[in-house]
């Protein structure tokens, strides 16, 4: 063990933190996601394949190792979103607003989405985070408007010539309304979801961006991220669930200072 550690370099290390970040941001990626379940399933095979090799059970070993000697060709097929997805965040610079910027933008959208709930005004509202939205962007109307509770709650009123469609925002301001969103094809999403929750799934899975979802139907508030909708919502679990999500993380620079001054 020692000599292993006398012999390791610098390279090493180095090595092994980018390949520790790279696996690290692949779980951020497909965490909560289908693709998750779906990943389990495959090391289910991989774990049984070898099982079976051991035991010599040899037309399972046969059947398992054909089907593993196109896994890669499977999981670009079966994650192609997902991988679309996540070289589209290579290269993104995350906009960082300050916690308390971000907490009057939350806060903003929160009171919209109660106002509309309560009275029973449908509401799609997407959240731009690393992921450009510029393909959903240009074939929308234009709005480039200041993020107020107000201005939400007028764009989503049904006399509202604009009411049909998502609203996306980016940094502390209204882009655009009226925006055509692609609707999610997994079939395991429940029927009882109508176009509104099927849209907000599905730009969630083509992006990184969060959705906030209000039912006309049912007064209920979704938020909507990765693939994955939480419904029911209150205004408190709601406010922090995107405070969990925008606001930026603070890098703890404490103990690298005081590393630092030991040496």
């Amino acid at each position: 063990m020692l000599e292993a550690l006398k012999s390791l370099r610098w390279q090493d290390i180095v090595d092994i933190l980018i390949v520790a970040f790279i696996i690290y941001r692949v779980m951020l990626i497909i965490k909560g996601t289908r693709a998750a379940q779906m990943l389990s399933g495959i090391v289910v095979l991989i774990v049984v394949y070898f099982g079976a090799r051991e035991l010599e059970f040899m037309t399972l070993y046969w059947l398992l190792g054909t089907l593993l000697s196109s896994i890669f060709l499977i999981i670009i097929i079966v994650f192609q979103r997902d991988i679309r997805r996540a070289l589209t965040q290579v290269g993104q610079t995350p906009f960082t607003k300050s916690p308390e910027e971000t907490a009057q933008s939350i806060g903003k959208i929160v009171r919209a989405a109660k106002f509309l709930a309560d009275r029973k005004l449908g509401a799609l509202i997407v959240i731009e985070r690393e992921t450009g939205l510029k393909d959903y962007i240009e074939s929308s109307h234009t709005i480039n408007a200041v993020l107020s509770t107000e201005l939400l709650v007028s764009l989503f009123h049904t006399s509202s010539p604009l009411h049909d469609g998502g609203v996306i925002i980016h940094k502390d301001r209204i882009l655009t309304a009226r925006s055509v969103l692609p609707l999610t094809k997994n079939p395991y999403i429940s029927k009882n979801l109508g176009t509104r929750h099927r849209a907000a799934i599905g730009i969630s899975e083509e992006t990184d961006a969060v959705v906030v979802v209000v039912s006309e139907e049912t007064k209920q508030i979704s938020l909507v991220l990765h693939g994955g909708i939480t419904s029911g919502l209150d205004i408190a679990s709601l406010r922090n669930r995107l405070e969990a999500i925008l606001t930026p993380k603070e890098f703890d620079t404490t103990k690298w200072k005081t590393w630092l001054q030991r040496k």
